[in-house]
């Protein structure tokens, strides 16, 4: 299943979570789609990734839970979006 995963940063210097965020990796079960680091005043991270179960989303989002607050939400492709609202009762 897809998902985005959107962390928003708790108060701190950013240096020290992108320095840590070098050397670290996703968790096994987690594959990974694409992730940015938003330019703003506070670091908001945004990633994009398949799982085909909540333990490596929740790995993932406790492992950095000192650093940001994490939403993670479901989702589909836009080409899904369009398909599952065609397929809707007019």
């Amino acid at each position: 299943m897809l998902f985005v995963n959107i962390g928003k940063s708790l108060p701190g210097d950013a240096r020290p979570k992108i320095a840590r965020r070098v050397n670290w990796d996703y968790p096994e079960g987690l594959r990974v789609i694409a992730e940015y680091w938003l330019q703003l005043p506070d670091v908001t991270v945004i990633s994009i990734f398949e799982a085909d179960s909540i333990a490596p989303i929740l790995a993932a989002n406790t492992e950095w839970s000192d650093a940001f607050s994490w939403t993670t939400v479901p989702a589909i492709t836009a080409e899904d979006g369009i398909a599952l609202f065609k397929s809707l009762p007019q």
